[in-house]
């Protein structure tokens, strides 16, 4: 009887299980439990369990994907715009000074731009809401604006731990729309539809567009400046280190600033403290793009070509000069195909042609390999390096970027890849090692664009599902 009990146990604990395998298992053991031999459940049986059994529905194409922000690189200067990097939340937390992979940052409103600076980053939204442009990092020159201190109000704050909102002088706040950020050294530009530029943070060099005030305290200031005398709209602000270029809907450039190394271009080497339009081989030319971090900056026009100016110390601008500056546009005769982008870092430059290929020049990781340093040739870095193969032949590069000493490439398929110097995880590999050939960066989501600093990086990204 005690045996008998314990199979009448086992039979009925077969049913508690609901789905199809605990049927299978507890239908054996009965037949077991009567002595019958183990047969294999009928079709019926089978179908009975899998009918009564719950509908699942996963989110299909019409799920709604979510943009999202992600950081990684340096991260005591505020930049990555996560306190408790900086200051940990918790007991037991250290603090971290570098973050060496992609971070999620919270962020509110959708993030339409990204630009990082020297130490400090900007994000703005294209939205008719009061606030549009935070700022994060570094403020010792205000070139988040003024933060004002919880503690004294008449002071601001010098680091800006988390996206801080940057209040812009606007006559239609709620109607303008920020359409993009760009920053240098100590200064930052803001692009808006319908009001001009603004232009914050450190002016020694007139690089804000504003005249040089002798011995002006930059250190918690209210200036916003506003720029508006172009000969049309402004589509597009690039900040040098101390310098500024911008590009108009007639496809003209405009630049003001430091000039040491000519690249204001405007034709000598003085301090330009007023938005003046460049002549030289782009006059009449229609420029689409143009770029700038260091103090070399580089143009594109529609019919492909390119043309620089600036510094040349590291052979950017060698294939038309033997000098080490060059101080006004000139047209580089590169046979490389029509070019559709140009990037241009502190001394390397990459461009994009329009069939997707990859070339560079410069000096340092160009992205070759240990053995290219330096050229003053552009040389193709191999498309199979972005993803490109026989299984993956629409696999191509549709933007490239730079940084200080890092390039970073977009493709069509949403993949982010990097390479160059890897200062304090600024490439977000996981490892603190210099990159000689291009490395994908896992990333949650699909890249849609990255802005590179000196030593931290910022990726708008969306979600999957």
């Amino acid at each position: 009887m005690r045996g008998g009990r314990r199979c009448a146990a086992a039979c009925g604990s077969g049913q508690d299980g609901g789905g199809l395998r605990a049927l299978m298992a507890g239908l054996a053991r009965r037949l077991l439990c009567r002595g019958a031999p183990a047969v294999p459940p009928g079709t019926r049986q089978l179908r009975q369990p899998e009918e009564a059994a719950p509908v699942f529905q996963y989110a299909g194409k019409a799920a709604k994907r979510k943009d999202r922000v992600f950081v990684w690189g340096f991260s005591y200067s505020g930049a990555l715009g996560i306190p408790s990097f900086v200051k940990p939340d918790a007991g037991w937390k250290k603090p971290r000074r570098i973050q060496s992979t992609p971070y999620r940052l919270e962020t509110e409103e959708k993030i339409s731009s990204a630009a990082c600076g020297y130490g400090f980053t900007l994000l703005a939204s294209n939205t008719r809401d009061i606030t549009k442009v935070w700022g994060m990092g570094l403020n010792k020159d205000s070139q988040l604006g003024f933060q004002r201190s919880r503690r004294d109000q008449t002071k601001g704050y010098e680091y800006v731990l988390e996206p801080s909102p940057i209040p812009l002088p606007l006559e239609k706040p709620q109607q303008t729309r920020v359409l993009q950020v760009s920053c240098g050294r100590a200064h930052s530009l803001v692009l808006t539809d319908s009001e001009g530029v603004f232009t914050m943070g450190n002016n020694s060099y007139g690089q804000c567009g504003r005249k040089v005030v002798e011995d002006e305290i930059y250190s918690g200031s209210h200036l916003i400046h506003q720029l508006k005398e172009f000969d049309s709209r402004v589509v597009q602000v690039v900040c040098g280190q101390d310098h500024s270029l911008f590009r108009t809907k007639k496809g003209t450039v405009y630049a003001c600033g430091w000039g040491a190394d000519g690249q204001t271009g405007l034709g000598h080497y003085n301090i330009t403290s007023v938005p003046t339009k460049l002549h030289g081989d782009i006059a009449g030319v229609n420029i689409i793009q143009v770029s700038s971090y260091g103090d070399c900056c580089l143009a594109v026009s529609d019919e492909g070509d390119v043309f620089g100016w600036g510094n040349s110390e590291y052979l950017q601008l060698a294939s038309v000069t033997e000098t080490t500056q060059v101080n006004v546009p000139r047209h580089l005769p590169f046979k490389i195909g029509k070019v559709k982008e140009a990037a241009c870092g502190g001394t390397g430059n990459v461009v994009l042609t329009e069939e997707g290929n990859v070339f560079v020049w410069g000096y340092g990781i160009l992205g070759k390999g240990p053995n290219l340093i330096e050229t003053a040739v552009p040389e193709m870095i191999p498309p199979s390096l972005f993803g490109w193969s026989d299984f993956n032949p629409d696999t191509r590069v549709a933007h490239v970027r730079c940084g200080l000493s890092q390039f970073a490439a977009l493709t069509n398929r949403g993949e982010l890849f990097v390479w160059g110097k890897n200062l304090r995880g600024c490439l977000g590999t996981g490892r603190m090692e210099d990159q000689y050939f291009p490395w994908r960066v896992t990333v949650p989501g699909e890249v849609v664009d990255v802005a590179c600093g000196v030593d931290h990086m910022v990726s708008m990204v969306r979600s999957f599902t």
